[in-house]
């Protein structure tokens, strides 16, 4: 638990200074530094991290295999689902690092960082709640100025309403009058605060279809977002994504796949599931091309003879599954490398959008002016073919004219393009099965528990928040994989 109240080490000595004595302050002044530290550098930081550590985790983690994205050919825990305790040190830094920046901008009356903070609060905790349910946050990072080094965990039910309320709370502020937004510092928007806007209201839909089952109020909300633009504006195009360029120069900053950040064996490792490789083929996808590679040797196949196939997730010895390697796909290319203009480090997209209004136009429970649930879906499948520069050859070759893609107003249907739309994409492929049930995905024999429900709690928790873990369980439940969080029951 102690990250969880980590302070920067620069903070830290730029607060200790002020405590020393005048002439030592007037000898230790460097002219060429400045004394301030600004909110800015520190927004840098923390959507740098929470865009890039997002991103890992949709390709290079549990999310990948629970999504049924990626099956590993080696090292297969994550397949297998026998993940036990994780650790949360690396959410509660990055909301550390943002509760300082907020701090800043608070003292010195830079309402702008205030507000991109709240954005970046709300991706941050809501984040780590999808994954571990009850967490805490009402009294978390506050062990500096109200010394509780062991805060309470807070019920789901009501910290997701309070992530509302801080997103509100960014797009009023973003909205008024207030002073620029550094555009070197704004690696996302480039200093925009209206596409920032767009994207506070759009997780705002994000955070409200999810937890519609037990917020009364949800769709009431969703229709003051979409009856009124502008006010609440949205993602329009995918120039309006929520996502940040590879630079590619370091491994720092490249495609966490890239060989500059790992080795060709890591990369080799994350084959293309049987489920998304097999979704992509039978609907005649171009974006098949793009993501899979097909198979070294099409002849000699043991189980599937075709150009492109997916290995089945927790089966014994993937590796030889259809007869080994030259038999089975392996990610494209464009996944192996350091930085394209088709990888970023995304949070969230234009094409969720259109699908999360689809939905909940589908089901009746809002309306969008101009639009029907169908052309929202059509919208969002576009959206990505165009992402990745499809969305003419998919017109040529009449994809949206089969009968598995044309519109049919189903559920089932619009998670499952949903779910190819958000290839690597975070985690919300494996969020949807949770929710919904789709995709049907069919758990692996060496899975016999299923797809998880959650993280259980890291470790540190049972040794340094004993009592408010132990607190903690008698309202969520048990501290297993299974147990619902409270938007799923």
């Amino acid at each position: 638990m102690q990250r969880i109240y980590k302070t920067l080490p620069i903070l830290t000595l730029a607060f200790g200074m002020m405590a020393c004595t005048k002439g030592f302050e007037d000898m230790n002044v460097n002219p060429n530094e400045s004394e301030n530290i600004n909110p800015q550098f520190l927004l840098s930081t923390t959507l740098i991290a929470t865009a890039y550590d997002y991103q890992k985790d949709a390709y290079y983690d549990k999310p990948a295999s629970a999504g049924r994205y990626i099956t590993l050919v080696r090292n297969e825990g994550n397949d297998k689902f026998d993940w036990g305790p994780q650790n949360w040190d690396g959410f509660y830094s990055k909301l550390s690092t943002n509760k300082n920046m907020m701090d800043l901008a608070t003292a010195s009356g830079e309402k702008q960082y205030i507000a991109l903070g709240k954005i970046l609060k709300a991706f941050n905790f809501a984040y780590t709640s999808d994954l571990y349910g009850d967490i805490p946050y009402s009294e978390a990072l506050m062990s500096k100025e109200s010394n509780i080094v062991h805060p309470k965990y807070d019920e789901q039910k009501n910290l997701y309403p309070d992530l509302l309320k801080e997103l509100r709370e960014a797009n009023d502020l973003l909205g008024g009058e207030l002073s620029a937004i550094d555009k070197k510092s704004d690696a996302m928007y480039g200093g925009v605060a209206l596409k920032w806007r767009k994207f506070a209201n759009s997780l705002r839909l994000r955070l409200l279809l999810r937890m519609s089952k037990g917020y009364p109020q949800a769709f009431t909300e969703m229709q003051e977002i979409v009856g009124n633009k502008t006010k609440y504006p949205i993602f329009e195009s995918n120039a309006d994504n929520a996502e940040i360029k590879y630079l590619g120069d370091i491994g720092a900053n490249s495609w966490p796949g890239g060989p500059k950040a790992n080795a060709f064996t890591e990369f080799d490792k994350r084959k293309p599931s049987k489920e998304i490789v097999d979704a992509l083929r039978l609907r005649n996808d171009p974006r098949l091309q793009v993501w899979i590679a097909p198979v070294d040797q099409p002849v000699g196949g043991l189980v599937d003879p075709n150009l492109y196939v997916g290995v089945p997730n927790a089966v014994p010895a993937p590796y030889d599954y259809n007869g080994g390697t030259p038999h089975i796909s392996r990610l494209t290319a464009l996944f192996n490398s350091n930085s394209d203009p088709m990888l970023s480090a995304s949070m969230m997209t234009y094409a969720e959008v259109c699908f999360i209004l689809a939905e909940a136009l589908q089901a009746g429970k809002i309306t969008v002016a101009g639009e029907t649930a169908e052309s929202l879906y059509l919208k969002g499948i576009g959206a990505n073919m165009k992402y990745y520069g499809v969305d003419q050859k998919a017109i040529n070759d009449h994809y949206y004219d089969q009968a598995s893609v044309k519109y049919n107003g189903t559920l089932k249907q619009l998670i499952e393009q949903k779910w190819i739309a958000m290839f690597l994409k975070g985690a919300e492929g494996w969020f949807d099965y949770r929710r919904t049930g789709f995709p049907q995905f069919v758990p692996g024999p060496l899975a016999p528990g299923g797809i998880p429900k959650r993280y259980i709690y890291p470790d540190a928790e049972r040794a340094y928040n004993e009592a408010a873990y132990q607190k903690a369980l008698t309202v969520f439940g048990e501290d297993k994989q299974t147990t619902l969080m409270w938007y799923l029951k």
